[in-house]
């Protein structure tokens, strides 16, 4: 294998004899032929782990096999198996296979003496379902602001994150779960090791995602498997470090026995044995279908929050946030209508002896205000509270700069082409093939779950399902400059956006991102720490 100086003598982004287009790059395990789009060179279907197959299901990540000769890169690989659980994603992968651990490149680097810097952006989908491929996360668009941009495919589900006492004795760890995480720390080791081949600094790799995503980037920044490799971390909605995200070892091995006697398999091999479409199918069950990230003592020596309480993560620069409507009022008050009564019973009947102190919190003034009052919940409930939590701590414990945003930008309308559809969760519609039309959806009050992705990516044009507006251009064009000038230089400031003080103490001004976007002081830090109260009685 080649050592990384001797690497860096091969001649990069040589054409090929045949196409004279086709830029070339010799990594650690053999040369590899993208495709050039309009000067920024993508690299895509790169392998940076061993198939995770056979006898290497359920394992950690293993190196890639060396190639001879030339690697074809010009499309995407296959996707993590997955059921469809999110009927709008949108994928350009090929196919779907337990052969998945592949990743993606954008450069608009010339030569491998640039060092440029670098963004390795992960999926969301709940650790159930996405994919690299997805337009959403499409890396031309960032690539073009100078950066070398990277989407990872990592193990899903029951493939990614299977707990079992077996698997546990056979590791060299002492491990089992944790597979897709493990998947991610492998792919940054990759980035460190090849990346400046295609034009990239080793030393400048920011990591990105949003929910499941940014649950992986609080995971990768606690890790002592990936910690050092990190320069810098955005956080899109999410992270391990609230409620009860990550569970002992022994639980979840728990979990791992009872679904291998659910399907009839009285050993680990027996479970290795069933094709990777019937597991899949096994996890439709709703008894069956997740599988918790793990405090394995490998990845993780110690619950992730404790690692960031003692101060022992990347200590790096962090830009996070939420959106303003990251979940429904209904998931509060179901088919109730929106009164002050109703709100309070429904409070009562969640919090019961900590109602009181909740409905303080969270205090409509009258029936107008019970909808956005209730929004504001659910989505503290959902994900707004851990992240804040990743916030808050970091920011006291790294000795780093933390900006905070709160994302508001609503989705416009879909085109009026896209007929009887509904807009789900991963930004793309879910078909109506009923002969009744289905009801138009109210427009949205606020920023959904995901929907501040191609904003921020700057692929509002990949996404033919709404309506864009010159407003939404705005949005986009301030919030990439805001996470460009991130990945560049750790601060989001610089030309042509507004002023975005970092946290400084107990200080939170927040950047509100919409078609006014400002900073301005936090307000509602007695939510959080009244959530945090509550968790740690449970």
């Amino acid at each position: 294998m080649l050592t990384v100086a001797m690497q860096l003598t091969q001649p990069v982004f040589a054409q090929s004899s045949v196409d004279k287009t086709a830029p070339r790059v010799k990594t650690l395990n053999g040369m590899l032929e993208g495709v050039d789009v309009s000067g920024i060179r993508a690299f895509k279907g790169v392998p940076f782990a061993a198939p995770p197959i056979g006898k290497m299901r359920w394992r950690a990540p293993q190196p890639v096999l060396n190639w001879a000769g030339v690697r074809k890169a010009d499309q995407f690989g296959p996707r993590a198996m997955q059921r469809p659980v999110f009927g709008d994603m949108n994928f350009r992968s090929n196919g779907m296979s337990e052969d998945c651990l592949y990743l993606n490149v954008w450069t608009p680097a010339q030569s491998f003496t640039e060092k440029l810097p670098v963004l390795v952006y992960f999926y969301g989908g709940g650790f159930i379902a996405g994919d690299g491929s997805e337009p959403r996360y499409d890396g031309e668009s960032m690539s073009r602001k100078g950066i070398v941009a990277i989407t990872v495919n990592y193990r899903l589900n029951i493939f990614g994150f299977f707990a079992h006492p077996e698997l546990t004795r056979e590791s060299p760890h002492h491990a089992s779960g944790n597979y897709g995480l493990l998947d991610q720390a492998a792919a940054l080791k990759w980035v460190q090791q090849n990346i400046a081949a295609f034009g990239g600094d080793p030393k400048k790799i920011t990591i990105a995602g949003e929910s499941a995503g940014s649950y992986s980037v609080s995971a990768l920044m606690a890790s002592p498997l990936s910690r050092d490799i990190i320069a810098g971390a955005i956080g899109e909605s999410g992270s391990l470090l609230g409620g009860n995200a990550v569970v002992p070892l022994a639980q979840a091995e728990k979990l791992g026995s009872q679904f291998g006697d659910s399907t009839g398999s009285k050993t680990l091999n027996d479970l290795r044995a069933i094709p990777a479409d019937q597991l899949l199918q096994y996890t439709a069950k709703p008894s069956l279908s997740r599988f918790p990230v793990t405090v394995d003592g490998y990845l993780f020596p110690v619950v992730p929050k404790t690692i960031f309480a003692e101060g022992k993560q990347s200590k790096v620069p962090l830009l996070v946030g939420w959106n303003s409507e990251e979940n429904n009022f209904r998931s509060i008050l179901g088919k109730e209508k929106s009164t002050t009564e109703n709100y309070t019973s429904a409070v009562q009947k969640m919090y019961k002896d900590d109602a009181a102190e909740v409905l303080k919190a969270y205090h409509p003034e009258s029936d107008g205000e019970v909808e956005q009052v209730a929004t504001a919940l659910a989505g503290d409930r959902f994900i707004g509270f851990s992240t804040w939590k990743f916030a808050d701590i970091h920011n006291k414990t790294s000795g780093k700069p933390v900006y905070r945003y709160y994302y508001a930008r609503p989705r416009p309308q879909m085109r009026a082409e896209m007929g009887n559809a509904v807009a789900g969760l991963a930004g793309g519609i879910i078909r109506d093939n009923s002969t009744t039309a289905a009801p138009k959806p109210p427009p949205n009050t606020g920023a959904s779950h995901s929907a501040e992705i191609e904003y921020a990516m700057g692929n509002l044009p990949t996404n033919r399902v709404y309506d864009w507006q010159p407003e939404d251009y705005i949005v986009s064009e301030i919030m990439q400059a805001f996470f460009a000038n991130f990945i560049k230089t750790g601060n989001p400031n610089g030309l042509g956006v507004p002023t975005w003080p970092a946290i400084n103490n107990d200080k939170v001004n927040v950047m509100h991102i919409d078609v006014e976007t400002k900073a301005a002081l936090e307000k509602n830090r007695q939510r959080y720490l009244l959530m945090e109260k509550l968790l740690g009685k449970n």
